[in-house]
């Protein structure tokens, strides 16, 4: 993934599914770290809304890269295709707060990026 890569962190406000320690232990990090990045309150809601900033996190995804902080990848993958902006192959992180620990997340977002990175959807 380049240096203008794209983070999204979903803090899944409505669904409850993402237990809170973790997802504040990771937006706790993730502002420390100094890396720019897009919350949203709840993706399921930005895709139930069709928001525009879904499209455009699509398209800089194609050609700098995206991680998403959220829960399973498939789900996220379906949220973006149900409002339009379907995800491309590569070039996508997904980090799984219902899976992973925070120091994992944590971790992954700090490693030096490769030089391509395929999209990751174990899990």
């Amino acid at each position: 993934m380049s240096e203008n890569a794209q983070i999204l962190y979903c803090r899944c406000a409505y669904a409850q599914v993402v237990p809170n320690g973790v997802k504040n232990a990771v937006l706790e990090q993730l502002s420390a770290c100094g890396k720019s990045f897009e919350a949203v309150s709840d993706l399921c809601e930005f895709a139930a809304h069709r928001d525009p900033r879904l499209t455009e996190l699509s398209q800089k995804a194609a050609t700098s890269g995206l991680q998403i902080i959220a829960c399973y990848p498939r789900v996220v993958r379906g949220l973006f295709k149900q409002a339009g902006s379907d995800l491309p192959d590569s070039g996508i992180t997904f980090l799984n707060m219902r899976t992973q620990s925070a120091e994992e997340i944590t971790q992954a977002l700090l490693a030096p990026p490769s030089p391509e990175t395929p999209a990751t959807d174990a899990q």
